[in-house]
């Protein structure tokens, strides 16, 4: 199955994340965001992800939801090398720069069958056995990684995540500050929320300034405490 070509977009629309603030979002050490985005030049290893700035440490948000990809599965001690090598393969296959970042919905066959060929030829029998035998748990790991995203109906790649389920109105959206996390339907930032009232020490006065119902500063606040 081809995936359709990907739009090209204004960059100003495609998210700006640093390493820091990536590896805070996916719950993982800024150490391994690096190795995952760049490489392990000592031991050969290159990238898994193929990155939309290059060259820079920027994180795009297309990036980022590969980033959740590659933790979650990391989690579950699927090996960097299987990884690395399936994503290569579907890059190649689907004809996308990001992969992991499609629908598993979409490509639930097809995703399955790339990983048990990586699985195979990098003798994982940890992978394997998910991809082919263990079916209740890979689809329980797909839906897991998707879990709050929302994607584009026409490209098949994430266009929204809501970070935490405990916050449903939370939202980064990489068309809106850039894709800082935010309050659904508003333009402001959480963590731009959270510093003005941690100098005011005020919910009801950050909201006036800000034209916000004083529930949505506060829901800010509290993400942004959890988030820390």
């Amino acid at each position: 199955m081809n995936a359709r070509q990907e739009r090209t977009t204004d960059p100003l629309l495609a998210g700006f994340f640093s390493i820091s603030e990536a590896a805070r979002l996916v719950g993982v050490g800024q150490p391994l965001v690096r190795g995952w985005l760049n490489g392990y030049p000592g031991s050969g290893a290159g990238p898994v992800v193929k990155r939309d700035f290059g060259g820079t440490r920027t994180v795009s948000f297309l990036d980022l939801i590969e980033l959740r990809f590659i933790a979650i599965f990391r989690s579950q001690k699927v090996p960097m090398p299987t990884l690395r090598k399936a994503a290569e393969q579907a890059r190649r296959d689907w004809r996308v720069s990001h992969p992991l970042a499609l629908s598993g919905a979409k490509y639930v066959t097809d995703r399955r069958k790339i990983f048990a060929r990586a699985a195979q030829e990098n003798d994982d029998s940890t992978t394997w056995d998910m991809a082919t035998g263990q079916h209740e748990m890979w689809d329980t790991i797909v839906q897991t990684i998707e879990k709050g995203v929302v994607f584009d109906p026409s490209t098949y790649l994430a266009r929204l995540w809501h970070p935490k389920q405990a916050f449903p109105t939370v939202v980064i959206d990489p068309r809106i500050a850039f894709g800082r996390p935010v309050i659904e339907g508003t333009r402001v930032p959480t963590a731009v929320l959270f510093r003005q009232w941690k100098a005011e020490g005020n919910k009801e006065r950050v909201a006036t300034w800000f034209g916000l119902p004083t529930d949505a500063v506060a829901t800010a606040i509290e993400y942004e405490l959890v988030a820390a």
